[in-house]
């Protein structure tokens, strides 16, 4: 079953403790296991706009993200594994649940057709 697993930073105002390497190396470990599905890192939150629509059909454009929050979403993966027990030991593993962060894990919906 594929899992997304979306990955919050604490605090933008706090210092991470993981490196590059620690991200390199769950990125590697998560690769071998042949679990990988997809994933990316989001750019800066600086770079986001948000676009609502209302009953009328009149959409907003506004730079920013949709909520305020201190937590910040920073990236994902995509992972196929067994069940969600596996999905939650692979993200406790990651170092985005680390420094405050969150991981958010969500069974990735499948429709037929």
């Amino acid at each position: 079953m594929k899992y997304m697993m979306l990955i919050y930073a604490g605090s933008p105002d706090a210092a991470p403790t993981c490196t590059v390497e620690d991200w390199v190396a769950y990125d590697k470990e998560v690769q071998e296991a042949g679990i990988f599905v997809t994933g990316h890192s989001l750019a800066d939150l600086t770079t986001a706009t948000t676009v609502r629509v209302d009953p009328s059909g009149e959409r907003t454009v506004t730079d920013g993200p949709f909520a305020e929050t201190r937590e910040v979403l920073g990236g994902y993966y995509v992972i196929d594994v067994p069940n969600l027990d596996v999905a939650l030991d692979w993200a406790a593993r990651c170092p985005g649940a680390r420094d405050g962060g969150t991981m958010e894990v969500r069974p990735v919906a499948e429709f037929e057709g």
